[in-house]
């Protein structure tokens, strides 16, 4: 796109339309992180991610146990702040050792001179740290009486106090050493629980989905910055023609883009929260056996009597490195008992809610033909449009005049349907690996491809963004200008409202109160 010299000259006075765009970040003393973090653990930052808001008395020295609390071999007590290099001498009785380097050193009381334990200590000055202030770790032995001990010590240093929830993280932000999306992605990292989550988790720590915003936001100022010169300049014929020209291009492209990003059938959440299965079927056909057998322990109740289930039981599951949140239902008929109705209520509640339905049958009642299977799953009323598996138990029953159920989904004539057992765990393998399947239908693979959303605040934030974008393009070649760019403003907006460029100051304390204390 070509620029004429008065285009040129006028780049100061569009810098100044769209810094009025976007309300500045607070904050502006903080020191952008610039140097090595090793050590730590903490991300880089990926570009000027300043926090819009800061911690609570700025200059306070805050402390923690940054380990999980509880008796351990080694636990890590960590202070951020610029008193964090005092308090190390004051409870050490040296200097500080060499930068990010452990040195072994005899921790005192500083007020009794009691030795409390012999650990390692670390020092990291700012900014090359995880927080960007200096920093100091000690690694003590994880008994309970010696971690209170020294965190009773720290206490008593002059200008320290004990941290809050999420504190040494939201400084780290303060600081630009990670935006909100790479927050987020070390906090689900912390949580993680399967091997799949893990993976999306340190992706988005990392920053591709950060990167992925900022590429949009940056291609969205550009198309402004252009925008607002051919506003300014096109009747002095200084602006050529083309320029608006490729702005509706680019919008365009960009709206296209983040259209496929929002449709990604919530495979980030999915994998993030876990996928809500629901183990439905009449009574008695070993769904609370299901439910054992996958858990491996008796977390149900189970009897030959049908109508044992009343309420809903839920188990947290790994299968195949994706989490599964497994409900156990009452199973569904038509109850005359009170009770047993409110069970079915709930368990038809449960299956709308369901990501992936799990319907057991009674391979001995039911014919494996695709037509059978198919009628025999409609009887449940399954949520339209939710995958199921067909569980066919009690094959041990069978004898040797067994069907051959897993065709029906072979074929594509219906759902993937397996023998089961839950007496003698005869098919659980091959219901395991079909499980796993359907869980990488949902979830997909968190390295490949782009990464996913994994907040409902990120779709809230992109839709409105979206909105925009399409309100941008139905103004057409005759609309307003000045409402096109600020409909360009808006869009912009909202994606700063996912990194923490803008307007993050609302959110900050919602994202960072569910860290744990110390990090």
């Amino acid at each position: 796109m070509a620029l004429s010299g008065a285009m040129r000259a006028a780049r100061g006075r569009c810098a100044r339309a769209l810094s009025s765009a976007v309300p500045p970040a607070a904050g502006t003393g903080a020191t952008r992180g610039t140097g090595d973090t090793r050590g730590t653990g903490a991300p880089r930052g990926t570009g000027d991610t300043r926090g819009t808001g800061a911690t609570r008395g700025t200059g306070d020295t805050i402390f923690a146990l940054s380990s999980a609390p509880g008796r351990c071999g080694v636990a890590v007590i960590r202070a951020s702040g610029p008193g964090s290099g005092a308090a190390l001498r004051s409870l050490t009785g040296t200097p500080e050792p060499p930068p990010r380097v452990m040195a072994l050193r005899r921790i005192r009381d500083p007020q009794t001179a009691e030795s409390l334990d012999r650990g390692l200590v670390v020092w990291f000055p700012g900014p090359r740290s995880f927080t960007g202030e200096d920093c100091a770790e000690l690694h003590v032995h994880g008994g309970r009486a010696v971690v209170s001990g020294v965190l009773r010590a720290l206490g008593r240093v002059p200008g320290l106090r004990p941290a809050e929830p999420g504190e040494f993280t939201r400084r780290a932000f303060a600081h630009g050493k990670l935006d909100l999306t790479a927050a987020e992605g070390l906090r689900d990292l912390i949580g993680a629980e399967t091997e799949a989550q893990r993976r999306q988790a340190l992706r988005q720590m990392e920053g591709d989905l950060g990167r992925l915003y900022q590429r949009w936001s940056h291609a969205l100022t550009q198309a402004l910055a252009h925008l607002e010169a051919y506003i300014d300049f096109s009747e002095d014929d200084n602006v050529e023609e083309e320029v608006l020209t490729q702005v509706r291009v680019t919008v365009r492209a960009l709206l296209q883009e983040l259209r496929g990003h929002l449709r990604d059938g919530r495979r980030g959440e999915l994998l993030r929260e876990g996928v809500r299965a629901v183990i439905a079927g009449p009574p008695n056909v070993g769904k609370s056996s299901l439910l054992n057998l996958l858990c491996r322990r008796p977390a149900a109740i189970v009897s030959p009597t049908a109508g044992t289930t009343r309420d809903v039981l839920e188990v947290a599951l790994d299968i195949g490195g994706y989490p599964l949140v497994l409900s156990d239902t009452a199973g569904l008929r038509q109850a005359t008992d009170p009770v047993e109705r409110e069970g079915v209520a709930r368990a038809r509640d449960r299956l709308c809610q369901a990501d992936l339905v799990l319907a057991v049958l009674d391979a001995t009642s039911v014919s494996p033909t695709p037509v059978a299977l198919e009628a025999a799953l409609a009887a449940l009323e399954p949520p339209l449009g939710t995958p199921c598996v067909l569980v066919l138990n009690k094959a041990d029953l069978l004898g040797g005049h067994r069907g051959s159920p897993s065709a029906t989904g072979a074929q594509g004539q219906g759902p993937p349907a397996t023998l089961l057992s839950c007496k003698t765990g005869e098919g659980l393998e091959a219901l395991l690996e079909l499980l796993t399947q359907q869980l990488a239908q949902l979830c997909g693979d968190p390295l490949l491809g782009s990464p996913s959303l994994t907040q409902s605040r990120h779709s809230r934030h992109l839709g409105a963004c979206a909105a925009a974008l399409e309100r941008f393009g139905d103004l057409g070649d005759s609309g307003d200008l000045a409402v096109a760019a600020e409909q360009l403003r808006v869009a912009r907006r909202e994606l700063g409202r996912i990194t923490g460029h803008v307007g993050a100051e609302d959110i900050l304390d919602i994202i960072f109160r569910d860290f744990c204390v110390g990090k």
